[in-house]
């Protein structure tokens, strides 16, 4: 998948089309009262990032947010103003060729009825139209959560251009407030994968599995406490509830820095609100220019 271009034209009819997404309440914008099929990884053998002759370099982009309980607000402010922001900004940027984008919604493997919930790598404002269509189930328990569940995914059921053609790794971030689980149980993951012949995988190892194919990063929304710089270490950024509106130049810039341009070029794109956020929230990474990490 990813064929077409973002325009701030389409997504301007989008909104149009939806006035939900402007005003409405996470309840409003998102109207699923159940998963549907085509977003269930159980029923997605791999999630394809293609090159074609109109995006020759596709560069695979995974973010999977957290929607359990009190995180409905993070979908919410991605939907009316973040994934906006960060299509026109990965364009105007163009440090990352031909983005292509999977939209996650991550919750508990334990409680939750549709824990991972999967969109199409996409190029165009269907990367909106599908996050529209996701379920947002307000599960979970009370931490911690399974963002792993995407590092599964990432590594078992997607099949990347960049990886297989230049040996070039796409990226995955995972954002949210809660801990990470320390291991994903085989029955886990026969339940939500179908994948029969799994063993259970501490989360460590899942990190190392994931990160042949991409760079991975998690945001955590608030608390800097949480247990994700233990099985990423230098890989965690820290972004407060009030700054969310700068994720876009948050994700861009760890990816830039990822390609290995110069912390002080990355931070002096953007203006001065949003560069204070950024050089706070990437104080704790050691990539790029800091210092390369290997799992």
């Amino acid at each position: 998948m990813g064929y077409g271009s973002y325009t701030a034209g389409d997504w301007s009819k989008l909104k149009e089309s939806r006035p939900s997404i402007a005003s409405g309440s996470t309840n409003q914008i998102f109207t699923s009262n159940e998963m549907d099929s085509k977003f269930d990884p159980k029923f997605i053998d791999q999630r394809e990032a293609r090159d074609s002759e109109e995006h020759p370099f596709s560069t695979p982009l995974l973010i999977g947010v957290d929607v359990t309980g009190s995180m409905g607000y993070l979908s919410t402010q991605i939907i009316k103003e973040s994934l906006n922001e960060l299509m026109q900004k990965l364009y105007s940027t163009d440090m990352i060729r031909d983005p292509q984008l999977l939209f996650a919604a991550i919750g508990d493997a334990t409680y939750d009825a549709a824990p991972l919930q999967i969109t199409q790598f996409e190029s165009d404002i269907r990367i909106a139209e599908q996050l529209l269509g996701l379920w947002l189930e307000n599960g979970g328990g009370d931490s911690p959560e399974d963002y792993e569940l995407l590092w599964y995914f990432a590594h078992k059921h997607t099949d990347i251009d960049c990886y297989n053609k230049r040996r070039q790794k796409g990226f995955c971030f995972t954002i949210g407030d809660a801990d990470f689980h320390k291991e994903l149980r085989a029955d886990s993951i026969q339940r939500i994968f179908g994948d029969q012949s799994a063993v259970t995988v501490s989360s460590e190892e899942l990190a190392k599995l994931a990160s042949e194919k991409y760079e991975l990063f998690h945001i955590t929304i608030g608390d800097t406490t949480k247990n994700a710089s233990d099985i990423i270490p230098g890989r965690v950024l820290t972004i407060a509830k009030s700054e969310i509106q700068y994720l876009p130049e948050v994700i861009i810039s760890v990816a830039q820095l990822a390609k290995g341009m110069e912390e002080k070029e990355v931070l002096k794109q953007w203006g001065e609100l949003a560069r204070k956020v950024v050089k706070k929230s990437i104080t704790l990474l050691c990539i790029g220019q800091k210092k390369e990490i290997h799992f």
